[in-house]
């Protein structure tokens, strides 16, 4: 029997995924794909952390059901950080809960605190979660474009202006997953400052605190005195301390939205695996020295790869932050889009890239490449794509006689 799920039908198709099959596809058939298309530290964790989730895992203890909220050492830890890193006290027991990743936490926030036809304002292009954990959740969307070019001050005054209902709040994402932007304490201030006039609550995402490369550390919106009072900002160790898979990341602010939260969460899980809450804390608390050699990575990584493109003739923004690059189409190749783009990327150059439209409307002038792959195959990509703008009147041929053949 066909049936109509109100919920998935919000939610279109995924546009990574037809890059992704195509990808398993070329492998399958032995190919060498040189993977820029999904920003997944390839390096482990530190060993000490390691070493702790190993140790923990062995004491019968910690195998039993664990707290949604997170277990008490590791909300200290994170408090630790915010002190010692941004200069903000947080209460670990009424200001910040643990979440299963800050993806969980940012779509079950979504619930909690939205009804059907709210609107949550989200900048375009931006992280899926960012719009579709309120589109689940039944709100609706209104985008703000933003990146190079756009006031983001301006679109807000705006977006509030022409929405009915009121916004019920606003994502922010610093350093921004795909487009590596930055900001600085004035920006969140004035943000802070308009959004408590307006009584709109602020979803800060502070997933890339620690990747940055030049200029000062990203700030928190919490160092903005006020902040409390209206917001709430997620942070992960994923790309911090190279634990994705770990699935460990935070909810820090507003004790009304946090609690909202930790509602939620009581009815839906019972927290990440102790173990590696234990070994998460270990990561907060131990040696930071692993930080300093991550950031050194990327920024290897990142100077080889905008390099390589220029001299291969595309011209890339080198980012000040994040493990992405943001790149806007090769002229050549403009008019395709970034799925098409993306797609021939892959096929004739071997290279996989995030197309710029699964972020968003506003981001299909773009492709994102990330910085996961280490410097030798960086270079082997740019080769490769050197090439591939050698042959663009061919790769152009083929296109066109397959659009005649269809």
């Amino acid at each position: 029997m066909e049936q109509e799920f109100h919920r998935i039908k919000r939610l279109p198709p995924y546009v990574f995924a037809e890059v992704n099959a195509l990808k398993a596809k070329a492998r399958a058939a032995g190919e060498d794909i040189i993977d820029f298309g999904m920003g997944n530290p390839d390096q482990p964790p530190p060993p000490h952390v390691i070493a702790k989730l190993v140790e923990a895992a062995q004491d019968p203890r910690t195998h039993r059901y664990s707290t949604s909220r997170g277990i008490p050492g590791l909300r200290k830890a994170l408090a630790a950080y915010y002190q010692r890193r941004f200069g903000v006290e947080v209460d670990p027991e009424s200001e910040t809960c643990v979440t299963i990743g800050s993806k969980e936490g940012l779509a079950n926030l979504a619930q909690a605190i939205t009804s059907p036809g709210d609107i949550i304002l989200v900048p375009n292009p931006s992280y899926p979660i960012h719009a579709f954990g309120f589109i689940i959740a039944g709100a609706s969307i209104r985008s703000m474009p933003a990146g190079q070019g756009f006031d983001f001050m301006a679109q807000l005054e705006r977006a509030v202006k022409h929405s009915v209902p009121k916004p019920t709040a606003v994502v922010l994402n610093y350093p921004a997953n795909p487009t590596a932007e930055v900001v600085g304490l004035d920006f969140y201030a004035e943000v802070v400052d308009f959004c408590r006039r307006q009584g709109i609550y602020i979803i800060s995402d502070l997933a890339y605190a620690e990747v940055y490369f030049e200029g000062e550390p990203p700030p928190s919106i919490l160092q903005v005195p006020g902040a409390r009072d209206i917001a709430v900002e997620f942070t992960s160790l994923s790309k911090t301390y190279s634990m994705p898979g770990w699935r460990v990341g935070f909810c820090t602010g507003n004790k009304k939205l946090v609690a909202a939260l930790m509602r939620v969460k009581s009815y839906v899980d019972y927290g990440a695996f102790t173990p590696i809450q234990v070994a998460a804390t270990t990561a907060l608390n131990g040696d930071q020295s692993c930080i300093d050699e991550m950031r050194a990575r990327y920024k290897s990584r990142r100077d080889v790869l905008i390099s390589g493109l220029e001299a291969a003739g595309w011209d890339v923004p080198s980012p000040p932050a994040t493990m992405f690059a943001w790149a806007p189409l090769p002229p050549a190749f403009a008019d395709l889009g970034s799925l098409e783009f993306s797609k021939i990327l892959l096929q004739h150059a071997k290279v996989a890239v995030a197309p710029g439209v699964g972020f968003g409307e506003y981001g299909d002038g773009h492709v994102r490449l990330g910085l996961v792959e280490n410097e030798h195959r960086t270079r082997q990509a740019v080769r490769n794509i050197k090439a591939l703008f050698k042959d663009t009147e061919k790769v152009r041929n083929l296109l066109e006689e397959r659009k005649i053949a269809s």
